[in-house]
């Protein structure tokens, strides 16, 4: 009984022990790629994104490389989101299955900031010209069911982030698990994503027009500081309440899972995200979720269909999370298992 407590309760613990810590050491701003951190899954988001342990099939990449050892054969998955302050981002992604134990995926995500006014010190209301930002981040995964109970995935990311006419790029490394405690149907996973070294922003946008006295080319180039990537670390446990595999009580009609995460940014402190989903005949699905101690994600809410086409299903997903001061943005996605 003791173990079982400790494992439904983790997140929670983890949650609560750094409620203490005051504001000044909470590293925002000291990490590079914060588009990194940003939910993709129209399931996730709308179960709070609670879902390191409740990730199925290639949606779940980001939240844990190990998700795409629940393809049954091959999908492809789609989204959009109009974020905040007119900001856009999507993912587009494959993955399939090559054997009985062994599972590739790709994954790539995009985010157009749309035009921005360049502004300076001598016309702070605009020079006329603008900008954007463009960033991506496309994962290679490789998964493999090493048992029945026991599923554990990697992903090699390829990273790059454009601001006017300075960039960075790098590599970096995503390692998942999922795993079947067999302790009243409870599923534990974790991840750790955004693995890699520290990047450093370069391009013409530093270079400085000085007099050829000072250099022969008449410019020099600023130096910018180095900074590591979003480094994120998420437990988190899953629990059927009802459902055919439930340990508490079974049917064949409905489902009803809860799904726990705490989380740990190297740029934050810890919070959490709590969600439930609930399903009719694996047809329709209903979800709620919640953000625990995030700055400004609270509430959350989704729905989504899944409709058997022969050999194939189509599936389609949409979320609403209210962002409290920032307003709230909704995601619609698509997903297709052949």
């Amino acid at each position: 009984m003791r173990r079982i407590l400790i494992v439904l309760l983790m997140p929670v613990l983890l949650f609560c022990q750094y409620r203490d810590i005051p504001d000044v050491v909470t590293k925002v701003a000291t990490a590079a790629g914060g588009f990194l951190k940003l939910e993709t899954s129209a399931r996730a988001i709308g179960m709070g994104g609670a879902h390191v342990a409740s990730a199925r099939g290639v949606s779940g990449i980001p939240y844990n490389p190990a998700s795409i050892a629940f393809i049954q054969k091959s999908e492809v998955y789609f989204s959009q989101v109009n974020y905040l302050a007119g900001i856009k981002h999507g993912v587009l992604t494959y993955g399939t299955r090559l054997g009985p134990s062994d599972f590739i995926g790709f994954h790539l995500f995009y985010l157009d900031s749309g035009p921005m006014d360049v502004t300076t010190e001598d016309f702070p209301d605009g020079t006329g010209e603008d900008f954007s930002v463009i960033s991506m981040a496309a994962r290679f995964t490789y998964a493999r069911s090493v048992t029945d109970r026991l599923k554990l995935g990697g992903s090699l990311n390829y990273i790059r982030d454009r601001i006017a006419d300075t960039g960075m790029q790098a590599v970096s490394y995503d390692i998942g698990s999922n795993f079947s405690t067999g302790i009243y149907g409870t599923i534990l996973g974790m991840s750790v994503t955004n693995f890699g070294p520290e990047v450093q922003y370069k391009g013409e946008g530093l270079s400085v027009q000085v007099a050829d006295t000072i250099d022969v080319d008449g410019s020099l180039q600023r130096i910018t500081d180095k900074f590591p990537l979003p480094l994120m670390f998420r437990v988190g446990v899953e629990n059927e309440l009802i459902g055919l595999n439930s340990s508490f009580m079974k049917s064949e009609t409905h489902r009803l899972i809860v799904s726990m995460d705490g989380i740990k940014p190297s740029d934050y402190i810890v919070y959490g995200s709590v969600g439930l989903e609930y399903s009719w005949q694996k047809l329709a699905f209903v979800r709620l979720g919640s953000h625990l101690g995030h700055d400004t994600a609270g509430f959350s809410m989704g729905a989504g269909v899944n409709i058997r086409l022969g050999k194939m299903a189509l599936t389609v997903d949409y979320a609403f999370v209210d962002y409290d001061i920032l307003k709230y943005t909704n995601q619609l996605a698509i997903g297709l298992e052949f």
